[in-house]
């Protein structure tokens, strides 16, 4: 019975090690890591994709190219403010990744921009991509699709961003 729970419990732990890894990519000197999107209405033409990319080289790399399937076009985008007003453009030289430093594609900020959808992105399934980059070269991932709207890959988490906690009754009844 005892080596029957130990392998139970090796099968877990390998269960979780590779849970854990499976959204980690590696190209050259960059570690991809959290890839995610936001699921779409049935209609949407466009979509987002975020990641983070970790150089833990000596020498910068630039991602200069996204491509995937499911978009008629696939572009490196910034959001930004200028002059008090929200603009988002295609960055035509794509995204610098200085040695030893961590990148981090966002809403709101630098993303992977999907036009032309040629399907919904449903919560729970996921979107390929390749990035392509100067040094290391093309790294196809796969984006993990999370609920609409949400701000992070950890939609799960409650969000207390809009509440007014000052309106809240904290004393203890």
């Amino acid at each position: 019975m005892k080596i029957w729970k130990a392998i139970a419990a090796a099968t877990a732990l390998t269960l979780v090690s590779f849970s854990a890894i499976a959204h980690d990519y590696k190209a050259g000197d960059l570690t991809l890591t959290h890839p995610w999107t936001r699921a779409t209405p049935p209609k949407a033409k466009a979509g987002g994709g975020f990641v983070e990319i970790v150089n833990t080289g000596s020498e910068g790399d630039r991602l200069i190219n996204v491509s995937s399937d499911v978009a008629g076009k696939t572009e490196i985008h910034e959001m930004a403010v200028t002059d008090g007003v929200m603009k988002m453009r295609k960055l035509e030289d794509g995204i610098e990744i200085p040695a030893g430093e961590t990148v981090t594609l966002k809403p709101g900020g630098l993303h992977i921009m999907f036009m032309g959808l040629n399907q919904s992105f449903e919560e729970g399934a996921t979107v390929p991509v390749v990035l392509t980059f100067e040094k290391a070269g093309d790294v196809t991932i796969e984006l993990s699709v999370a609920k609409m709207g949400a701000k992070s890959m950890d939609s799960d988490k409650m969000d207390h961003s809009n509440m007014d906690h000052g309106k809240m009754d904290h004393s203890k009844n």
